[in-house]
């Protein structure tokens, strides 16, 4: 498959009879893209998708009922309350645990494997040390510096090593998971003792850089953009597991 990766902005652009088939389109902005007379057949999305019609229906709602009727555990995932968002931290440990069991038995190249271009097991938890770190550490406690130089960020936040971050890193499944256990305690530590009072207190940004951008915002919001993060990345994690599975099987 031909590779197309520019600065190019290609913003407003009107693509005519044009031929996708087989294209991936990874970490693209559409936002306000409109396709008509398409053909969609076997196309798969995945992304953050709000206000999406297809054929004059909004499906955003729909995904999330039927993702929500397969996982029921999302739903523990948006809560406002101290011991909501209790329940909330222990399912995200609950689905996480036998997930690093299963990881923690395969030899250490495979948890290094990337499937179809995503990121490999070790780069997924290294990512969300770097979420933990984000919008717990800074946005939260208001750290200063609150990035561990294990973590990974997204591809749209570009000053990762100015923030801290070792971006040529190449650390082992185990050293990855020991920072990874230290950041779900400090949160389930926060969690164990705080307040109503506590969550919905507004922090005012301290931070002048960085990301998110600086904004006041309660610790109850930052905590469930937490909580998306760790379903959607092991949702990732296990389907990509299960690609190389599958794989080996069949040899």
């Amino acid at each position: 498959m031909a590779t197309y990766s520019g600065p190019d902005d290609l913003s407003g652009t009107e693509f005519i009879e044009t031929n996708f088939a087989g294209s991936v389109f990874r970490e693209v902005d559409l936002s306000g893209v409109r396709i008509r007379g398409a053909l969609l057949n076997g196309a798969d999305l995945d992304g953050v998708i709000d206000g999406l019609r297809v054929n004059g229906v909004e499906v955003a709602p729909l995904v999330e009922a039927e993702l929500d009727r397969l996982h029921p555990e999302r739903t523990r995932l948006r809560p406002s309350t101290p011991d909501g968002m209790r329940i909330a931290w222990e399912t995200v440990e609950a689905f996480w645990a036998p997930t690093m069991a299963r990881a923690g038995s395969m030899p250490e190249q495979d948890v290094h494997r990337s499937v179809d271009g995503e990121w490999s097991f070790v780069q997924t938890l290294r990512h969300l040390v770097m979420v933990t770190d984000l919008w717990f550490g800074q946005a939260v406690l208001g750290r200063d510096r609150p990035y561990h130089p294990l973590g990974l960020p997204a591809a749209f936040i570009t000053n990762g090593a100015d923030l801290g971050m070792d971006l040529a890193a190449e650390p082992s499944l185990a050293e990855v998971a020991a920072v990874r256990a230290d950041r779900v305690a400090e949160v389930r530590e926060f969690l164990a003792t705080a307040t109503q009072e506590d969550l919905d207190r507004v922090r005012e940004p301290e931070v002048p850089s960085g990301w998110p951008s600086p904004a006041p915002r309660a610790a109850s919001a930052c905590l469930r953009v937490i909580f998306n993060e760790e379903w959607a990345h092991h949702s990732f994690a296990v389907r990509d597991l299960d690609t190389m599975g599958d794989s080996t099987s069949a040899i």
